[in-house]
């Protein structure tokens, strides 16, 4: 599977300047938050990955937490780079993050520098890597100043373990200074990762104004609402979905799954077949048609998924009436 010639590869993807960098992404990258812990198949992730690369997404985003158990994912992921991907790492671009909690006591959580370049120092031995492409702050940390949060950022550059820094869920004002802290310390953002979908506009209110203007890059996760936006609950629940059987570990909650959200997304339903896509591609080329996205992160929990996400990139325009028609559904 994982042989293709690279030009062949590459020719079945888009690739997105990643803001005012160097750097272009993948317009559809995967993510490994669900699905690559040791509760999972190891066999399917493996195949999930060399799916995923196959197809030109070259782009693999983790975080420390990343499980469960918290860390699992990074260690299984490391395993399957070792056996599978090693030969690739400059084909590669990995991505992890440190912001929830890790470890036990005062230092395994938030946004000091002391958590971050420790945590930084184990996803690398877990995943068997000298360095990442993209390290990211996961989320803002109130308790902690920004200077020391940005500038424990800019030392993981300077040490060489990572390229390029990012922050994710931080609101409009606090991204704006995060940038301005980061640039005055000559180690750019590179990238905002928030959650985007549908069903979850909140970027629409400053923060993709924020990135466009200071030529950050965009790359929103949960871009299916964690799977209202596709088939799968088009008729209810069904039975054994995450929903159900992976409570507490980030994956949608039964009672998210609401009459009204299922009516919305069965009336955007009808759009997307108009334009000959499924639920899911048509929610993905909804969030890329924004030159501001860079990429959009997938979750997969099986090889087949990927494929048929990647069809999004196929139509990622759409006309002043479809956008009218989905936003009267959505309001």
């Amino acid at each position: 599977m994982i042989y293709l010639a690279n030009k062949q590869r590459y020719q079945d993807m888009e690739y997105r300047r990643c803001g005012n960098s160097g750097l272009k992404l993948p317009a559809v990258s995967l993510g490994l938050w669900h699905n690559f812990g040791d509760i999972d198949k190891q066999e399917n992730a493996k195949n999930i990955l060399r799916t995923a690369f196959d197809a030109g997404i070259t782009h693999f985003d983790l975080a420390n937490n990343y499980g469960p158990p918290p860390g699992s994912a990074e260690e299984n992921f490391g395993k399957i780079y070792k056996d599978d991907f090693k030969l690739y790492r400059d084909e590669l671009i990995i991505s992890t993050k440190a912001g929830w909690p890790m470890w036990e006591g005062p230092y395994g959580d938030m946004g000091s520098k002391k958590y971050l370049v420790a945590s930084l120092d184990q996803s690398l031995k877990r995943m068997g890597l000298e360095y990442v492409d993209i390290f990211y702050h996961h989320r803002p940390d109130p308790e902690t100043p920004l200077e020391e949060t940005m500038t424990a950022l800019d030392l993981i550059v300077r040490q060489g373990k990572a390229l390029y820094v990012g922050i994710s869920s931080y609101q409009p004002e606090e991204t704006a200074k995060a940038i301005a802290i980061l640039k005055e310390l000559g180690t750019p953002c590179l990238i905002h990762q928030p959650k985007y979908s549908m069903f979850d506009r909140w970027v629409e209110g400053g923060l993709l104004d924020v990135l466009g203007d200071n030529g950050v890059g965009c790359i929103p996760f949960s871009p299916l609402a964690q799977g209202l936006l596709t088939n799968k609950y088009l008729s209810g629940i069904p039975e054994g979905s995450r929903a159900t059987t992976h409570r507490g570990n980030g994956a949608i909650e039964e009672d998210a799954i609401t009459d009204d959200k299922i009516a919305q997304a069965r009336a955007l339903n009808e759009i997307a077949k108009e334009r000959g896509q499924n639920l899911a591609q048509f929610a993905l080329s909804w969030i890329l048609k924004d030159k501001r996205v860079t990429s959009v992160l997938i979750g997969a929990s099986k090889p087949e998924q990927v494929t048929d996400s990647i069809g999004c990139i196929k139509n990622t325009t759409f006309s002043e009436d479809e956008l009218k028609r989905i936003n009267e559904i959505l309001k």
